[in-house]
């Protein structure tokens, strides 16, 4: 039987919430740590002589993905962290597999850079717990055990997708970090979000959630000055993805990916969405367009522009 999309072919309204108002935000992309995959696996069954006009490979037919997670500033002063990539707890044998080639945890590096130092951070929003979106939460010291990076934050988890990390199938559990879920329910602060549930981000934060790829990949839509920005996940990896049709080899369900991509763009489109790319290595952000011939794509976007 095939699951019905929960994504809103358009935008759903929120409650009343008589303490909860739209905040201001700012929004930072912090790149990460990088990582290469294979680049038929990261195209499904796109043909080479397609992709690598957008992706080029290397000697090893892999190409390169940014691991990029998104900081809001919100005019309240806090400091939201929207994914941590894929970070830098990995053996040498297990960087070689996913071309993880720097040794320093680069996300940590380019958020103190901009001020934001690990324990600053409020709240950490996951749209899921594969190691490439969720890592760079972890650190390891020596030979201790690994231990969370932000030690002040809040988390937030799809509460779907939480039971799937917690029981993977055989199919996706080398994708989870399997001492995560204890790390994260250990800090008293993990609070597993419903679809349709309401949450103290609200306003300012709303979620779809997306089967195709992983059972409740949550993505934030939050709203800016200038039109919302939904943190696209691996729903929409990066440009190329946007086109429909693309999708990637590690989807479960790849034809409701694309039933997904194609009601979120409904919504999306009379808003002036924009999409926020976690692994495309040169774009971070684009607003979603629809050409003469009906097909969606995206220009690249400043954030700095949507104040």
């Amino acid at each position: 039987m095939t699951r019905r999309c929960s994504l809103p072919a358009r935008a759903a309204t929120h409650s009343a919430h008589p303490s909860r108002t739209l905040q201001s935000v700012k929004l930072f992309a912090i790149a990460g740590n990088t990582q290469k995959l294979d680049g038929g696996a990261m195209y499904g069954n796109a043909p080479r002589a397609v992709w690598q006009g957008w992706s080029p490979p290397d000697e090893r037919n892999r190409i390169t993905l940014a691991c990029r997670a998104l900081l809001v500033e919100t005019d309240a002063g806090e400091r939201w962290l929207f994914e941590a990539g894929i970070g830098a707890f990995f053996d040498p044998k297990m960087k070689d597999r996913f071309g993880v080639v720097e040794d320093n945890h680069v996300l940590l590096e380019n958020l103190s850079a901009l001020g934001g130092r690990a324990g600053a951070i409020d709240r950490v929003i996951l749209s899921h717990l594969h190691f490439d979106h969720a890592g760079g939460l972890l650190s390891r010291f020596g030979d201790g055990p690994m231990r969370l990076v932000f030690p002040n934050a809040k988390y937030y988890v799809g509460r779907q997708h939480w039971n799937r990390a917690n029981a993977p199938h055989s199919r996706d559990k080398a994708s989870f970090i399997p001492e995560l879920p204890k790390l994260l329910t250990d800090t008293g602060r993990l609070t597993l979000v419903d679809e349709g549930q309401e949450t103290d981000l609200s306003p300012t934060v709303r979620f779809h959630f997306s089967h195709g790829h992983t059972p409740g990949l949550m993505l934030a839509e939050i709203a800016t000055a200038k039109g919302p920005v939904v943190f696209a996940a691996d729903l929409v990896p990066g440009l190329p993805w946007v086109h429909i049709p693309i999708t990637m080899g590690y989807d479960r369900y790849p034809e409701l990916l694309i039933e997904e991509k194609g009601n979120l763009y409904k919504g999306l489109l009379p808003k002036h969405g924009m999409l926020f790319f976690t692994h495309d290595p040169n774009v971070a952000c684009g607003a979603l367009m629809r050409d003469e011939k009906g097909r969606y794509r995206a220009e690249p976007v400043d954030l700095a522009t949507l104040v």
